[in-house]
């Protein structure tokens, strides 16, 4: 039985696990689609990975694999698991993305964005480096938690520190490639010259999504009310009301995010012992996912995720 806060509408943790038996199925029906996986595709289907996008497909079996093998695809050949610190430590450097060194209360990890730290005009790099922290979290997930928060700073924000062709790749590669791993997201004290670009973004974001993001204010008892039950303020930095003076080290951070890169080698490490002398993970069923020059395989995948189960 969960020990955490008394769960709540606006604090975004939810429990909307499907009866066990039911679940049980659909998610056998979802490897039966998805056909036999070997090395690191094989361990990210685990069964709460494969019920996360059961979920963001509201149980539909079809959409649900059609969507994980796109994601299989693009993990095959982004590879994000192989991303490490010296990759993206530019985009870093500013802090305008960072794991916090506390969870909140229910245990989900926290990462950090301050807009006005945009240090780089390259969309390749940005998006690398979101991927990364991405992945960081996840590694960092306690064992019954799927979720993350995200903790955003608009102080000292103007329209010139975002884009709208970031913010649309972002949406996509999180909705698409990491379905509910968002619990909520607290856009504090946001000015008034945001609220243009949010009409422009929401769109981008499918409904369920946008539900979580959440403006809260300094000023608003509400706002801190809120934030109280999510966190331990002692713990926060105080640019979100809490009171952690310290500023942003690099130095400190990459060393932590160094020793979390053993961790995401450890994570991902191939345990058959077949698999891991491989050069790289192997897919029996899918021919599309283990090659990216076959338009006619992508077109069989499709298909076949089209067909009803039987």
């Amino acid at each position: 039985m969960s020990t955490g806060p008394t769960k709540s509408m606006s604090n975004g943790f939810e429990n909307s696990l499907r009866p066990e038996e039911k679940q049980t199925k659909q998610i056998d029906e979802m490897r039966k689609l998805i056909g036999p996986l070997s090395g690191k595709l094989a361990l990210y289907c685990s069964d709460a990975s494969i019920s996360r996008y059961l979920t963001a497909r509201s149980w539909n079996v079809k959409k649900a694999a059609k969507m994980l093998k796109t994601t299989l695809k693009w993990r095959f050949d982004y590879k994000p698991e192989e991303i490490r610190w010296d990759d993206v430590a530019i985009e870093a450097e500013t802090g305008k993305i960072y794991r916090s060194n506390y969870k909140d209360k229910y245990g989900r990890p926290v990462l950090v964005m301050r807009p006005r730290c945009q240090n780089t005009k390259s969309i390749k790099g940005q998006i690398k480096y979101l991927v990364y922290c991405m992945e960081n979290a996840v590694i960092n997930l306690p064992e019954d938690q799927e979720q993350m928060v995200w903790l955003i700073d608009f102080h000292g924000f103007n329209l010139s520190h975002i884009s709208v062709k970031v913010t649309k790749e972002t949406a996509h590669v999180l909705q698409d490639h990491y379905p509910e791993r968002l619990g909520i997201a607290i856009l504090y004290d946001a000015p008034k010259i945001f609220e243009p670009f949010w009409k422009i973004a929401k769109p981008f974001l499918d409904p369920k999504t946008a539900s979580k993001v959440k403006f809260m204010y300094s000023d608003d008892p509400n706002s801190k009310k809120i934030m109280e039950e999510l966190f331990d303020m002692s713990l926060v930095e105080s640019a979100f009301g809490g009171n952690d003076e310290a500023e942003f080290d690099v130095n400190k951070y990459a060393e932590r995010m160094r020793e979390d890169d053993k961790k995401l080698s450890s994570f991902w490490k191939i345990k058959d012992d077949n698999s891991a002398s491989s050069a790289q993970p192997t897919l029996t069923a899918d021919p599309s996912l283990e090659s990216t020059n076959s338009d006619s395989d992508s077109e069989v995948i499709d298909e076949k995720a089209e067909k009803p189960f039987s």
